[in-house]
């Protein structure tokens, strides 16, 4: 392109027209390197679900689908900390142990102490976190690979848990309690429901047009307001239409809408912060990272610290689902789930590409392959290939979309 050529369309994407046409050349661009965003997620969601429509009608109705939100929120929770970890580069294959030692911790303080609830959660978070921190200093003061040290980990906190719970094994948590009515019996209200995602979603635009202004102030390209509008008006009415119909059934869990919160939480600390900036930075590239000014080993501290956490917190959302804790919690396919719904979400495997909001829709694929899978009732071995046949695509995605922006930028 020549000067006068990008000095013509800097002049005009000052104008709304013009704005209209920079955000489609933006568009163009940015599917022509391969980045599609959320889009294959969405149509693979789309496509699962008709599939296991077709084989089963009770698929698709509101019943269902508000167990399928419900069994989701737990594993869920531990992928929002998965995605994190993943944005660095790095991996924890430790965060089924550790929702594990969470929900042992629960389970015997609240039952066997008589703790307050309270408090017995906040330990379960902050040994979530100790664990992360552990972690987190290992891998910047010996540099040892993130693999090794979460398998490592894996194994003692597994025996941790299991020292824990004690001879027992199994500890039942009393129905009647808060914390199981929380995670089995709470929902919101219809109206409460369609607020909170009238409100959500009114925030979301108000931060993406303000966010496009000040980069049209500053000159640099920017996203239209009226895009903007039109795209919080279609999620918008989306989400409506999905709250109205698990409304038909038992409604929006309680539960769901915190983990979904915690997503939106995430999310805005990852694009709106420095630590968030930070994150992206140290993922892309980490010593040009390091020469920014960045403090690459606090980001790494922090990061497997919220792991951690954000794990412990579902093994507490997974207790409350089950009204028990034992020897199983977090065991099973607990990692390949929490990993799994992150890099399916669009994560990357290889850093500096993904979001907070990646958990949510990896965990809904997760969970409608095995919702669907236990109404056809196969083999319990075509569960696990037909999960690792999606991971694998995902992977294959990310690692065509890495190449297409590579060849892009040298283009």
């Amino acid at each position: 392109m020549t000067p006068e050529r990008a000095l013509a369309d800097a002049g005009d994407e000052q104008t709304k027209p013009g704005r209209l046409r920079g955000t489609a050349r933006d568009a163009v661009t940015r599917v022509r390197s391969g980045d599609l965003g959320p889009t294959p997620v969405i149509v693979g969601l789309v496509i699962i679900s008709l599939i296991f429509q077709a084989l089963n009608p009770t698929f698709l109705s509101s019943t269902n689908l508000v167990n399928l939100t419900m069994q989701s929120a737990a594993v869920g929770t531990v992928a929002i900390g998965v995605a994190l970890v993943l944005l660095l580069g790095e991996i924890d294959i430790s965060v089924g142990s550790v929702s594990g030692l969470a929900s042992a911790v629960l389970a015997v303080g609240y039952v066997q102490l008589e703790l307050a609830l309270p408090i017995v959660i906040a330990a379960s978070v902050v040994s979530g976190a100790l664990i992360g921190l552990a972690f987190g200093v290992l891998r910047t003061r010996f540099g040892l690979p993130s693999f090794i040290i979460t398998l490592a980990g894996l194994l003692a906190v597994l025996g941790l848990q299991l020292f824990v719970l004690g001879k027992t094994g199994s500890i039942n948590i009393p129905f009647d309690s808060w914390i199981v009515q929380f995670g089995q019996q709470w929902f919101l209200p219809a109206w409460a429901s369609y607020l909170l995602i009238v409100v959500s979603v009114v925030c979301f635009g108000w931060l993406q047009v303000s966010h496009s202004l000040r980069r049209h102030a500053a000159g640099l390209t920017s996203t239209a307001t009226v895009v903007i509008i039109a795209r919080s008006a279609a999620l918008m009415i989306a989400l409506l239409v999905a709250a109205w119909y698990l409304n038909l059934s038992r409604g929006v869990g309680v539960m769901f809408a915190v983990f979904v919160l915690l997503a939106v939480v995430m999310q805005y600390a990852l694009m709106r912060t420095a630590w968030g900036r930070s994150v992206y930075a140290v993922g892309g590239n980490v010593e040009a990272a390091r020469r920014a000014g960045i403090r690459v080993n606090r980001v790494y501290i922090s990061v497997f610290m919220l792991c951690s956490s954000f794990a412990a917190l579902g093994g507490v959302f997974a207790a409350a689902r089950l009204a028990a804790a034992n020897q199983g919690s977090g065991g099973a396919d607990t990692n390949l789930n929490a990993i799994a719904a992150a890099v399916i979400g669009g994560t990357s495997l290889f850093g500096g590409r993904g979001s907070a909001f990646s958990a949510v829709l990896g965990i809904l694929v997760i969970m409608s392959i095995t919702s669907g899978l236990t109404l056809i009732n196969p083999d319990s071995s075509i569960r696990y290939m037909i999960t690792g046949a999606v991971l694998l695509l995902a992977v294959v995605i990310d690692s065509l979309s890495r190449r297409s922006r590579a060849a892009a930028g040298r283009a």
